[in-house]
């Protein structure tokens, strides 16, 4: 099999892994793990084993001094808080809301883009992030009580925070993506985001009742760090470095397509027509944001 025809494979499966992951953490958190005592495991074994594979890595690069800080910012951002505020907003609120507002992160980059790095506003972004916005909001606004999303309204709005700062994230590792192989800057990422949210999530990683885990709940932590963080990280790196940066990222459009499959097969959470018209203005908010044309030839 040819290494293109891999790598869409390997992007396809990063982010059914993300999207099941929606659901994975809400089976056992916070159930048995508390939501930033899981963000020590999940962030922790996945940096463990990507040190693994560095050790086996024939090829090792140093770090230059003047990125140092950039590596500080994007750990702080995409792995601490952005890591954190996720997984305390998914226990919140539903795995299908979570999915779809996670979706408005390409709509957020394109906002950091205009304001951060001057980019020129295009005619069809403005009504596709007012679509998009209004979808998000539809969204959070409808939310309802259930038996997974206990504070549903908290739960959107950390999700949301949680998408602006891995905006943020994704506009400050840009430079560090083109100057090193996408899977060395993630291992300096989440060595540096593991050391900010070690003090936050500490004590609640040492109070899980491992005891009272069943097999399926071991299996299901082992799946959130194993397959959902470390291989989804590994897969997705592999896909920018044969496919670039924005066919990998265009895979994202899938991710809530299975997450609201699974959260309605393992977590029987209702998929409304308010929500699937909330879907349908972020995803025309996105293709309108993010579309750039056709150029003309000749």
């Amino acid at each position: 099999m040819r290494p293109r025809t891999l790598a869409h494979l390997a992007v396809l499966a990063t982010n059914l892994f993300f999207a099941a992951n929606f659901s994975f953490v809400k089976m056992i958190a916070p159930r048995l793990v508390q939501p930033f005592g899981l963000n020590v495991f999940r962030v922790g074994g996945s940096l463990l084993l990507f040190w693994v594979l560095w050790l086996f890595s024939k090829r090792k690069t140093k770090l230059r001094r003047e990125d140092w800080g950039r590596v500080l910012a994007c750990g702080l951002a995409g792995v601490a808080i952005n890591q954190m505020l996720f997984i305390r907003g998914l226990t919140l609120t539903s795995g299908i809301h979570a999915a779809l507002l996670m979706l408005t992160t390409p709509l957020l980059i394109t906002v950091f883009a205009l304001w951060v790095l001057k980019e020129k506003l295009r005619p069809l972004q403005l009504p596709g992030l007012a679509l998009g916005i209004g979808g998000a909001a539809w969204l959070i606004s409808g939310g309802a009580r259930s038996s997974s999303a206990s504070n549903p309204l908290l739960g959107d709005v950390l999700i949301l925070v949680n998408a602006i700062f891995y905006s943020i994230y994704f506009i400050l590792v840009k430079p560090l993506m083109e100057r090193y192989r996408p899977l060395e800057v993630v291992r300096w990422v989440f060595t540096a985001g593991f050391l900010f949210m070690l003090p936050f999530g500490w004590r609640e990683a040492m109070a899980t009742p491992f005891d009272q885990f069943t097999a399926v709940d071991g299996a299901t932590l082992v799946a959130v760090v194993f397959t959902g963080t470390f291989l989804a990280y590994c897969f997705n790196a592999y896909g920018i470095r044969h496919l670039g940066a924005g066919t990998t990222g265009a895979y994202i459009y899938t991710q809530p397509v299975f997450a609201v499959l699974i959260a309605t097969i393992i977590l029987h959470e209702n998929f409304s027509w308010q929500k699937a018209l909330a879907a349908a203005l972020i995803f025309a908010g996105v293709a309108l944001a993010t579309w750039k044309g056709t150029k003309k030839t000749g």
